[in-house]
């Protein structure tokens, strides 16, 4: 049984799964944060494991369920999907050795490169048509992975020594220990918030609580932009000072 999962803050790493899942014919597909994950992946011999990339690293949050599952990743064949804005180098590897370290069996890599969530950078934002034609170009690279994987000559994105160098020069080495705890940057101005509690329900850290009627953060985040991208007011920011744009997948298929 080959079963899909995912993390993803915008939908990026979603649509990834779920695509090259539908090209697998399986409709085992869900988020780390369903309560049926574990269960899935505990009866399937092979795993489709989409993330977002971070810094040319792992998030804190697939991290954590990675470690904290520790005994259900033994002997798995398990497949990498990596999402990103520009460049990770090795993001596949990344999370591939870290399932190794547990006994798993990387077995292959695909990168892809998608909409970038960090929405309060104006030097990473993208006009509307060029997103929808990197998803477009994402969707083809996807489903020739798919193929190959049927043919048993899986993709290798990101496996490599080389491609390990990369990752670790081009940006892990000096960013990286952003990704490998949680962050206290999240910030909402509470002139702007209206106390509608989506972002709370929506954190997958719970690392916002609304007190008083105005949502407050925490120091628990996992930078995956899921909030900042989906408060109606564009009261939360991480990164920038101020909301450029804000955008999801569903904004650009």
């Amino acid at each position: 049984m080959i079963t899909g999962i995912y993390f993803s803050g915008t939908g990026n790493s979603r649509y990834a799964a779920e695509t090259f899942c539908k090209e697998l014919n399986t409709k085992n597909v869900c988020s780390i944060e369903d309560k049926n994950a574990t269960d899935l992946i505990r009866k399937s011999k092979t795993i489709i494991f989409a993330y977002p990339v971070q810094y040319s690293a792992v998030p804190k949050i697939v991290q954590d369920y990675i470690t904290d599952n520790k005994e259900l990743w033994k002997n798995k064949y398990v497949f990498v999907i990596a999402t990103m804005a520009l460049f990770s180098g090795d993001g596949a590897g990344c999370l591939g050795r870290l399932l190794k370290k547990y006994g798993a069996r990387i077995i292959g890599g695909l990168h892809l490169k998608m909409p970038d969530s960090i929405c309060d950078e104006k030097v990473l934002k993208r006009s509307m048509e060029k997103n929808r034609e990197i998803i477009k170009q994402a969707e083809i690279k996807i489903k020739k992975s798919a193929r190959r994987f049927k043919d048993h000559n899986p993709t290798k994105d990101g496996l490599g020594t080389l491609d390990m160098l990369a990752g670790l020069f081009g940006q892990r080495l000096y960013f990286g220990n952003n990704a490998k705890k949680n962050s206290d940057r999240l910030s909402i101005n509470a002139d702007k918030c209206i106390g509608c509690g989506k972002c709370e329900k929506l954190c997958p850290m719970k690392n916002i609580k609304l007190l008083e009627g105005k949502a407050v953060p925490s120091d628990k985040c996992t930078q995956c932009y899921r909030c900042v991208n989906t408060c109606p007011k564009q009261a939360i920011t991480l990164f920038g000072k101020e909301v450029i744009e804000q955008g999801t997948i569903e904004k650009y298929l």
